[in-house]
């Protein structure tokens, strides 16, 4: 009789059957991504689950505050204290109105989506929602993995760690201003641990100090990138390139991107960044074959004004005028060179995913974290400053910014520290 033969183990290179390690619990297979209605923001949470490879299981949730009005003044205030207080004078005038009008029937107004404004719309029920999910579907799918970005969604993706620890795994984005250990892991910029320098601890008065974030170094919790996460990689400028092929593929060499933003609190800037951007346009046209402009919805119509009067009717330049279909995509697939205003980071950074040349003009303009997340990438020479001066024909590189891809894989290894692993 011949001896029965049992089956080799699994190669470790072919991949383990999840009966062979920790069980179905061990793998995340679908995320949660929590964002703030800002593009800027959910970008980054996208760009990093696109980087884990599940892209296509996500669900998104969005906290966002109520605008208009008086919500220009409550900004400040956490969102959920903002989100009551709201609802509460929203009611005062609402009887008020019932008052003045004698009406029988108390009817909230309605909000600026159409609905109304209550109590169930404040974020802890997001929170529960989300856990109930991570719950339900443990047996099923193992842990859930929940990514969120921005201020305003520290407390629902803090609240959804604190209820159900054990079935999921919390990656926040931007540094929360809290304690560190309510989170699994934080990704943030370099630049956000500014306040902790020297030169920066001049610039703010003691009794502020205390409230700087952050306060302490970066920990065991912490992952430090150079700019924004994002969508971007060579997979995605690929698509794009073909995509865009028809109408990008005809233009003249060197193609030069322009990319304008709008001024913020760390960059500020106006009329005289447009005209100085005009004047520096036209000086490197005889070193372009094409030149495309684009703004984003936070540009000053007056600048924007400004910018197509003076260099509209320049045969070589196009300027999208936001009813088109959004060629950004097109733009970085096929643009040779970008210039881009200083005080977006998230531009900047695609720009800079690409390997190509970046100019940066406004940068001088920035102060605190803003002016350090450019010395940053000038010492790194990523981006050189733009001074109208430049030959567009001349090419350079540096090596691509890859935080996404970086951050993924740190996100890998505190998984399988802890006997976790994503399978798409």
């Amino acid at each position: 009789m011949k001896p029965i033969r049992l089956p080799e183990p699994p190669s470790p290179t072919m991949g383990v059957p999840e009966i062979f390690e920790n069980g179905a619990n061990s793998v995340i297979r679908r995320a949660v991504v929590i964002g703030n209605g800002f593009p800027g923001s959910e970008n980054q949470s996208l760009g990093l689950v696109r980087s884990l490879g599940l892209y296509d299981k996500h669900v998104l949730f969005r906290v966002t505050r109520p605008r208009g009005g008086i919500n220009d003044w409550l900004h400040w205030l956490p969102i959920s204290l903002h989100k009551l207080l709201y609802y509460i004078i929203r009611r005062i005038y609402s009887y008020l109105r019932f008052i003045a009008s004698r009406r029988r029937r108390l009817a909230p107004l309605p909000s600026e989506k159409g609905g109304s404004v209550g109590l169930s719309s404040i974020l802890e029920a997001d929170s529960k929602r989300i856990v109930n999910m991570a719950r339900e579907s443990y047996e099923k799918d193992g842990p859930l993995l929940v990514v969120a970005s921005g201020r305003d969604t520290i407390s629902v993706a803090s609240s959804i760690k604190r209820l159900a620890s054990e079935k999921v795994f919390l990656v926040q984005i931007q540094h929360p201003r809290s304690d560190l250990s309510r989170f699994d892991l934080v990704v943030t910029p370099h630049h956000d641990y500014y306040p902790l320098t020297p030169q920066a601890q001049e610039q703010v008065p003691r009794f502020l100090q205390r409230w700087i974030t952050p306060r302490e170094p970066p920990d065991e919790h912490v992952v430090l990138t150079v700019g924004a996460l994002h969508q971007i990689d060579f997979a995605v400028l690929r698509s794009a390139a073909s995509t865009w092929h028809d109408e990008f593929a005809p233009l003249p060499k060197p193609l030069l991107v322009v990319n304008i933003g709008g001024p913020s609190c760390h960059c500020r800037y106006g009329m005289d960044l447009a005209k100085q951007l005009c004047t520096f346009l036209t000086n490197v046209l005889v070193s372009c074959g094409s030149v495309r402009i684009s703004f984003s919805n936070r540009t000053p119509e007056k600048v924007s004004n400004t910018i197509i009067k003076e260099l509209a009717n320049n045969p070589k330049v196009y300027i999208w005028d936001g009813q088109e279909p959004n060629p950004y995509m097109g733009h970085l697939a096929w643009g040779d060179a970008f210039v881009v205003t200083a005080d977006s980071v998230s531009m900047i950074s695609e720009a800079c995913s690409t390997g190509k040349p970046v100019y940066v003009i406004g940068s001088e303009r920035c102060t605190w974290k803003l002016a350090e997340f450019h010395k940053s990438l000038r010492e790194r020479g990523v981006v050189r400053p733009f001074t109208g001066s430049e030959d567009i024909s001349e090419s350079w590189s540096y090596p691509p910014l890859n935080d996404t891809a970086e951050v993924a894989r740190r996100v890998h290894e505190v998984l399988a520290e802890r006997g976790l692993r994503v399978r798409p």
